[in-house]
């Protein structure tokens, strides 16, 4: 059994449209395996587990932001935090709703300077999630950190004194809203 020129054409077709619409599919989370795995563009790791304290501190500064228009107030509690390198840490951030309606919103991050990126791992964090603030609330948002001390052995990153974890809080359309 022979399968026609023209069908093995329109077969190939067929599988390189198919092939194609599941890379694209796929795109955002391998990107985002990608990024974790590497640090590129400041992004973190996810940790589980803090490997324990070494003899070298860091300083950690935590900036927010909010999309402009977004009625919210977001700040740390704390403007900066100095920790020891692999030890467990924590920060607590305040979102507070300024409007009179509820608003949800979710937060991005990044690390700066972005060499950092891959050894700064969060345990626990409010990123990505949604959260929906009524009508003057303040929640307060934790986040659960460590710095691996493998950047004590990165040429790149080993001299590294200060540390920028940077949220960006974005409202949320509120159609896409599970009520």
């Amino acid at each position: 059994m022979s399968i026609s020129r023209t069908n093995r054409t329109a077969l190939f077709a067929v599988l390189f449209v198919c092939f194609m619409t599941g890379l694209a599919w796929a795109s955002v989370p391998l990107y985002r395996l990608f990024c974790q795995a590497t640090g590129l563009n400041g992004t973190t790791g996810r940790g589980l587990e803090a490997p324990g304290a070494v003899d070298r501190q860091v300083r950690v500064d935590f900036d927010t932001n909010v999309k402009p228009g977004m009625p919210w107030k977001f700040v740390p509690e704390n403007r900066s935090d100095t920790v020891a390198i692999g030890a467990r840490d924590m920060a607590f951030f305040l979102a507070t709703n300024t409007s009179s309606a509820p608003v949800t919103g979710t937060a991005t991050f990044n690390v700066q300077p972005a060499q950092a990126g891959k050894y700064f791992r969060k345990i626990q964090c409010f990123c990505f999630t949604q959260q929906t603030l009524k009508p003057g609330e303040t929640a307060r948002m934790p986040v659960i950190f460590y710095v691996d001390p493998a950047i004590l052995t990165d040429p790149d990153a080993a001299d590294i004194q200060t540390i920028t974890l940077s949220y960006t809080f974005y409202p949320v359309d509120s159609s896409k809203v599970a009520s």
